[in-house]
């Protein structure tokens, strides 16, 4: 693939260190690889934002872009009309991302919060501008309870507007996880009808830039450029 939507069940649940190993692991695998967060909020024009992290994380060779930013950590929509300033439409999204992979092996596309989260006046959503791009969407899901219902459903909403969901990562695997994040770990894929790609270790966000490019490939299945296995990870995690 050349473009991947990284999206997800909710905020705060590790999208952007899920792009960040991605990216990681795709380096060191020798692409060339692009960060597109098309909608920042929640940050002042000082501060650092996702795709900068992202950046940040794996690799100084990492290009990362930019289309909005708004100040106000609320949905893009809502806090593009709050601080007077344009919405960034699918087109706008499909458009930047084209000219990305033009130059790029791989170009990551950072949603904010979950899939249908609105991006403009029209209602748009990620998943209208993965539509454009014939792109698949990855979506990164907490491991507690609660995430069989919410994976499934972001699932199914990707299935009825025509959009491959390539998989499931698990944004943030706790270092001593519950009965509900181990049964969900074998649960997931049957529920939700996609596959397993990963398990993104809690607190990786917070590795020094070196630490997280060396472990990242370590995180992710083959598909994502990694060497995580599914069947190895539950066989250490049983329910």
């Amino acid at each position: 693939m050349t473009v991947l939507m990284v999206s997800g069940t909710g905020t705060e649940i590790g999208k952007t260190v899920v792009t960040s190993a991605i990216a990681a692991a795709a380096v060191a695998s020798g692409r060339s690889v692009a960060v597109l967060k098309p909608a920042q909020t929640g940050v002042d024009a000082t501060e650092p934002g996702d795709a900068a992290e992202a950046a940040r994380l794996a690799g100084p060779t990492v290009t990362a872009v930019e289309l909005a930013r708004y100040p106000e950590p609320l949905a893009p929509d809502t806090a593009a009309r709050r601080s007077g300033l344009p919405t960034v439409s699918p087109t706008a999204v499909a458009e930047a991302a084209s000219r990305l992979a033009r130059s790029h092996d791989l170009v990551l596309v950072e949603g904010a919060g979950g899939l249908l989260v609105r991006f403009d006046e029209a209602g748009h959503t990620l998943a209208d501008a993965a539509r454009l791009l014939d792109a698949p969407v990855l979506v990164v899901a907490p491991a507690a309870l609660g995430t069989l219902n919410s994976t499934t459903l972001t699932a199914e909403a990707l299935r009825a507007r025509g959009v491959e969901a390539l998989g499931v990562v698990i944004g943030s695997w706790p270092a001593e996880p519950d009965l509900a994040s181990r049964c969900n770990l074998a649960d997931l894929p049957s529920s939700a009808g996609i596959p397993l790609l990963g398990a993104i270790p809690e607190a990786s966000g917070s590795l020094l830039p070196e630490s997280f490019r060396k472990a990242a490939p370590s995180w992710l299945a083959p598909s994502l450029s990694g060497t995580w296995c599914p069947d190895s990870f539950l066989r250490r995690w049983p329910a």
